[in-house]
C-alpha cells in the first residue's frame, strides 16, 4: 500500500487548464505522466510531461495505469470522476491511500446553470453506454432529465425512442461542448429533431410532455406492461407478492421459475441499488424475461436458464428468495441447505400438490401462510356477476 497518494484524478472540462483549480494544476506540473482519452489530452497541449493517451474499450486502460504505481500519475476525466463518471472505476482497485481527486463541475452543473433548472428535482443520468430503456422510470409529463449520451447519433435515437413511447412533444435542449469555447445550445422537440452536426461531448435537457403511458411508481403494474405466455403472477397477486418479499435498498433476489419476470423486475424497480437472478428453464421465456426487463428500465436483471435447484448452485447468495414456478420439496431442501438464516423465503402454489407441499412446510419450519382469493365482475348474461380466480397459497418464512 502506497504511503502518500501516486495518482491524482483531476476532473476537465471544455475550458482546459482556465478551469482547473490551483491544487490540480499543481498535480499536473508535479506528475511523470499524464493519462486520459485523447479529446482530454488535447485540451492541455502544453504538457511538460510523459503522456499515455487512454485506450477504448475504457477498462482495457485501467491495468495499464495500475503498472504505473511508484510513478507520479495524473489522469484526466471528464468533470466530477465519481458522478456517471471514470473514477470509481478505477478507485476500486486502489487503497484509499494510493489517490486523490480534483472534482471539476459536473456535465449536469453545467447543464442545470444554463437551463435554469434544479438539479434535486431533476432526474440525471449518463446513458453513454447503457440502454435508453434506463430513462423509461423517469418519464412523465412535466418531469425533467439531463441525460449524458454518447454522440450526436445517440441524440437521433434518444429523440426517436421518445417519440415511439408517446412523448414526441417533449422538449429537448442540445447542449454541445459545455464550458468552452464550443458551446452550443440548441432547442427542438422529440418528434421534430432533425440535427445532424451535434458535436461531441453532449447532454441533452428533456422536459417531458406528451400522452404516452406513464410506468406508475408502485409495485403490482397492470399486467400488459409485460410480454407474457400465460406464465405471470397477477397484478393482485404480484402485490401483495413484492410486499411480502419487502426488498430492502442494496439486497438481491432469486427469483425460481421466474416465468415473465415480472417479480424480479417490480423487485429492481423498487430501488436502483437492488439486484436480481431470474431463474428460468424454458429458452423463449429466458429472452422474454430480458425484454422485458429491458423495456422497463431494468437491464441489469441476471437472467440463468436452468432448472432449479441445480441452476443455483454457484450463484451470489441473496437476501429474498421468490419460488413461482417450479416448487418441490428438491427445491426448498436445496434452498435450506444453501441459503443463510435470515434469508426471506416467499413461495406461491395454486395446485392442490404444491399447496399440500407448503402446507407441510410450514407446518414444519412456521412462517405465515397465507390464502388469496381473488374475484372480479364480469358479464353474466344481461347483468354482472363475480368471476373467481384460482386460489393461490401462499407461504411466507424467514430461513
Amino acid at each position: 500500500m502506497a504511503d502518500t497518494p501516486w495518482l491524482t484524478i483531476i476532473g476537465l472540462n471544455e475550458d482546459g487548464a482556465d478551469g482547473l483549480s490551483a491544487s490540480a494544476k499543481a498535480a499536473l506540473d508535479e506528475a511523470e505522466l499524464v493519462t486520459g482519452a485523447p479529446r482530454h489530452l488535447a485540451l492541455l497541449p502544453n504538457l511538460r510531461s510523459a503522456v499515455m493517451p487512454w485506450p477504448v474499450p475504457f477498462d482495457a486502460g485501467i491495468a495499464r495505469l495500475l503498472d504505473q504505481r511508484g510513478r507520479r500519475v495524473a489522469m484526466l476525466v471528464s468533470g466530477d470522476p465519481f458522478w456517471f463518471g471514470a473514477g470509481s472505476a478505477v478507485t476500486r482497485h486502489l487503497a484509499p491511500t494510493e489517490w486523490v481527486a480534483h472534482p471539476a463541475p459536473s456535465t449536469f452543473g453545467l447543464a442545470a446553470a444554463r437551463l435554469g433548472w434544479p438539479i434535486d428535482d431533476t432526474t440525471c443520468l449518463g446513458l453513454h453506454a447503457t440502454p435508453l430503456a434506463r430513462l423509461r422510470p423517469h418519464i412523465a409529463p412535466d418531469r425533467r432529465a439531463l441525460v449524458l449520451v454518447r454522440d450526436g447519433e445517440a441524440v437521433g435515437q434518444l429523440a426517436r425512442y421518445l417519440d415511439e413511447l408517446g412523448f414526441g412533444a417533449s422538449a429537448c435542449h442540445v447542449l454541445e461542448a459545455l464550458g468552452g469555447p464550443r458551446e452550443r445550445i440548441r432547442e427542438t422537440t422529440a418528434a421534430a429533431y432533425d440535427y445532424d452536426d451535434v458535436a461531441h461531448p453532449v447532454a441533452v435537457g428533456i422536459a417531458f410532455a406528451g400522452d404516452g403511458s406513464v410506468l406508475p411508481c408502485v409495485s403490482g403494474l397492470a399486467d400488459r406492461w409485460f410480454e407474457h405466455d400465460g406464465q405471470i403472477t397477477k397484478r393482485p397477486v404480484r402485490a401483495l407478492t413484492l410486499s411480502a418479499l419487502a426488498p430492502k435498498p442494496g439486497e438481491t433476489l432469486w427469483d425460481i421459475g421466474a416465468g415473465s419476470g415480472s417479480i424480479g423486475i417490480e423487485w429492481l424497480r423498487s430501488h436502483p441499488s437492488t439486484q436480481a437472478t431470474a431463474f428460468e428453464a424454458h429458452p423463449a421465456r429466458a429472452d422474454r424475461i430480458r425484454s422485458n426487463a429491458a423495456a422497463l428500465g431494468v437491464d441489469r436483471l441476471r437472467v440463468v436458464e436452468g432448472r432449479a435447484p441445480d441452476a443455483l448452485e454457484g450463484q451470489p447468495a441473496p437476501d429474498a428468495v421468490f419460488i413461482g414456478g417450479g416448487l418441490s420439496d428438491a427445491v426448498l431442501n436445496a434452498l435450506w441447505s444453501m441459503l443463510p438464516t435470515s434469508t426471506r423465503l416467499v413461495a406461491n402454489a395454486v395446485t392442490l400438490e404444491s399447496e399440500a407441499l407448503l402446507a407441510a412446510w410450514h407446518a414444519s419450519k412456521g412462517g405465515t401462510l397465507l390464502r388469496i382469493e381473488l374475484s372480479e365482475a364480469a358479464p353474466l348474461g344481461t347483468r354482472r356477476g363475480w368471476r373467481a380466480s384460482y386460489p393461490v397459497v401462499q407461504w411466507s418464512v424467514v430461513l
